[in-house]
């Protein structure tokens, strides 16, 4: 391509905004309105053998657009998660704000006037941003939170704080100690072994491998390569051997049919026969099809089930003796009583959460007239955020209590007779009921839980579908669950009732479900089919 450094006479100009996508005489396709990443394209040329000469002009441009987003406010979002904290979080919660903003304190007696959240808080002036009085409005805060909170109360003394330090060391003394592991049991059981220390360090590795049922599922090739040469693939088998001669037996077992056969001992009745029957029969026994293993083997089926009998008795899970069964301790938001009416009421659990106030300290730094305004502005961006936490606190207090308690009418029958009678339950139900937006009762029953005569139950437990019967009448899937669990415990064991046959069953207690709905509740109850049910 020839470049010229003037434009020749005999050439003709083609608008500056053409996107060319072929030069050198490939021709000219159709220009693209336009601009790309803000900049303009001076102008191209062609001269007498249409060979393009291109003059480029680059720029920058500005744009004005109209837009809209939704941006939510600072407090509005702190106000959401407050309410979602269940309570043991909250209090957490509470504890920080207290160690990082100086301006909250904690009073040890509720404040006055109190209610169980029915009642809203005193309302207090909101700090107005463009103003010039915006501290002076701050100012009046002395008289409004003492008349609500009181004093701080008096300092507490050295001895006092002693006491509470010897109380916490006392308490981190008697908490319990980290139980031993399940590693820790077979890596003590090695000492009692003669091995090569680099077989004990194979078996080692391999006993810090087991999964949580106590099974090893690596491949010994990669055992031997994570030592780097230093290890043959006979001295990892040698290590998988030991291993598996720990206690409890079954223990390092490759799969089902190995962790199986590893609890196979000769004083083990029908010794002969179940190993047969795990080496070479185990998909038979576990889609129960004994007629076709008494045809393989010969052996009666009476015969087969005896043996059966001590299968059963195998662990299919080694580690499971050395699982940590610790009692998960649940504390509730909510507890739940009869009253004299024949209600029931309903109320927080917070007792024990500490009660905030401001400080009257910092609240008269604030009148102070000589504080410096740094100092003024820092105060007062504080006592903001702790008016907003306070607020959201019992905003969370005042929902919380209102959802429950159109959670609990509405499941009153729950209470009353038991789990079998509770009633289908909508979010949105409690929603239009209270008057709030549905995704505030989701946020509100998140991780809540509640305390009622028959037992401790999440807040979303009362929550779920239903469908309704021939009658007209609304049930919730719990009772359609309860009556799948009553037809196939009637069934007959010998001819056990297929997902369809149970589907007719239902269809004649009034229960209108699909077959497709049989076998998702069957599955998740955890219950084999029909093939799997049968007896011989």
């Amino acid at each position: 391509m020839a470049h010229a450094k003037s434009t020749p006479s005999n050439t003709r100009y083609l608008p500056s905004s053409a996107k060319w996508h072929s030069i050198c005489g490939r021709g000219v396709r159709r220009p693209r309105l336009g601009v790309d990443f803000g900049y303009s394209a001076g102008g191209l040329v062609l001269d007498r053998n249409s060979r393009i000469l291109l003059i480029m002009r680059l720029d920058t441009s500005q744009q004005m657009r109209t837009e809209m987003r939704l941006r939510m406010a600072p407090r509005m979002i702190q106000a959401m998660k407050i309410l979602q904290l269940p309570i043991m979080a909250l209090q957490e919660h509470i504890e920080q704000e207290l160690s990082e903003n100086p301006v909250l304190v904690e009073t040890l007696e509720s404040p006055p006037g109190e209610t169980d959240g029915d009642e809203p808080p005193a309302p207090v002036a909101e700090p107005q941003d463009a103003e010039p009085n915006e501290f002076d409005s701050l100012i009046g805060l002395d008289e409004n939170w003492s008349e609500i909170y009181g004093d701080e109360g008096p300092r507490r003394s050295r001895a006092a704080l002693s006491e509470e330090s010897d109380r916490k060391l006392e308490a981190m003394q008697n908490m319990a100690s980290r139980p031993r592991s399940f590693h820790d049991e077979l890596v003590d059981q090695l000492g009692f072994l003669d091995s090569e220390p680099i077989v004990r360090q194979l078996a080692e590795f391999i006993i810090h491998n087991l999964d949580e049922r106590g099974f090893f599922r690596l491949d010994l090739h990669e055992v031997v390569r994570e030592f780097g040469g230093r290890a043959t693939y006979e001295q990892a088998e040698e290590a998988l051997a030991m291993v598996q001669r720990l206690d409890p037996p079954g223990v390092g077992a490759r799969d089902i049919r190995e962790c199986l056969l590893l609890q196979l001992t000769p004083d083990v009745p029908c010794h002969d026969l179940l190993r047969t029957l795990i080496t070479k029969h185990l998909d038979d026994l576990e889609h129960n099809r004994l007629p076709t293993i008494e045809k393989k083997t010969g052996v009666p089926i009476d015969k087969i089930k005896e043996a059966l009998g001590y299968l059963g008795r195998l662990n299919l899970r080694p580690a499971a003796a050395f699982d940590s069964d610790e009692a998960q301790y649940v504390v509730p938001d909510l507890i739940v009583e009869p009253d004299d009416q024949g209600g029931y009421e309903v109320r927080l659990s917070d007792q024990n959460m500490p009660r905030l106030s401001i400080s009257q300290v910092y609240q008269r730094y604030l009148r102070d007239r000589q504080t410096d305004p740094e100092t003024r502005e820092y105060i007062q961006k504080r006592i903001q955020s702790a008016r907003w936490l306070i607020e959201s606190i019992e905003q969370r207090r005042n929902t919380l209590l209102k959802v429950a308690r159109a959670i609990i009418e509405h499941q009153k029958d729950f209470l009353d007779k038991g789990p079998e009678f509770i009633e289908p339950l909508k979010m949105q139900q409690i929603a239009d009921r209270v008057g709030v937006h549905v995704t505030t009762v989701s946020r509100a029953v998140d991780d809540k839980w509640v305390q009622t005569p028959r037992g401790i139950f999440a807040l979303k437990r009362f929550f779920g579908g239903g469908t309704t019967k021939t009658d007209g009448d609304e049930v919730a899937w719990d009772i359609v669950k309860q009556k799948l669990l009553d037809v196939i415990a009637k069934e007959d064991k010998q001819n056990p009732l297929a997902d369809d046959q149970i589907v007719k069953a239902m269809n004649k207690e009034g229960f209108n479900v699909a077959r497709r709905t049989v076998t998702k509740y069957r599955q998740a109850l955890s219950i084999p089919s029909s093939r799997q049910r049968k007896q011989f």
